[in-house]
């Protein structure tokens, strides 16, 4: 009998199942032996596509910790490739920019893939991150809102728009935000300890306010 995630598979790869992209598919969407599950993830960080996100988001609550560490990674790979070398390696350029703290110039290098690929959630995510580090918050927000039309289930996106909230002093909407991105992937801990911190803050404000 197929599983659901079985049946995701052949919408996601088509009846025809070959090579090593559509076995990797296969094996993790079978939820069948470990070692073939968290190979299968690995595979597709390196040869996945847009089209195989379903499946690795639904193994992003696999049962082994591993496997869904590698599916999360894979999603990182998935959503960071544009389909074109030259906006991959201004991407690439762009975070290393970031790393070393040359924020202006990471600035114009993603805003340089953007206008050549604005499509790519990818390039406005990046750009948003280091809108966030220079403090403007708006900006940040509203690249976040073009990854979202884009890619409504980056979790990346969701927190870090979580974390704009927070500077903004608008704690009910960053935990919308964060609660939001703990639904796409819940093995964010750092995002669930924020959730937890934020609700009890919410209830305490709501008592003093009586």
């Amino acid at each position: 009998m197929r599983t659901a995630l079985a049946l995701l598979l052949v919408l996601v790869a088509g009846p025809a199942v070959a090579g090593p992209r559509e076995d990797a598919l296969a094996g993790l969407a079978d939820g069948g032996d470990v070692e073939v599950r968290r190979r299968a993830a690995a595979t597709l960080a390196e040869a996945g596509t847009m089209a195989d996100v379903p499946v690795l988001l639904a193994a992003l609550r696999d049962a082994d910790a591993r496997v869904r560490g590698l599916a999360e990674r894979a999603l990182w790979e998935v959503w960071s490739r544009s389909g074109n070398e030259d906006v991959d390696h201004l991407l690439r350029a762009g975070v290393v920019e970031m790393q070393h703290g040359q924020l202006e110039a990471s600035i114009d290098t993603f805003s340089e893939v953007i206008r050549l690929r604005p499509e790519f959630a990818e390039g406005w995510n990046k750009r948003a991150t280091v809108y966030y580090l220079v403090g403007e918050y708006r900006k940040s927000a509203a690249d976040c809102d073009e990854v979202l039309r884009r890619n409504p289930s980056h979790f990346g996106a969701l927190s870090g728009y979580g974390m704009i909230w927070l500077r903004l002093d608008e704690p009910a909407r960053a935990l919308e935000r964060f609660e939001q991105a703990l639904a796409v992937n819940p093995n964010l801990d750092s995002v669930r300890e924020s959730v937890e911190a934020l609700r009890a803050l919410l209830i305490q404000q709501r008592r003093n306010a009586i």
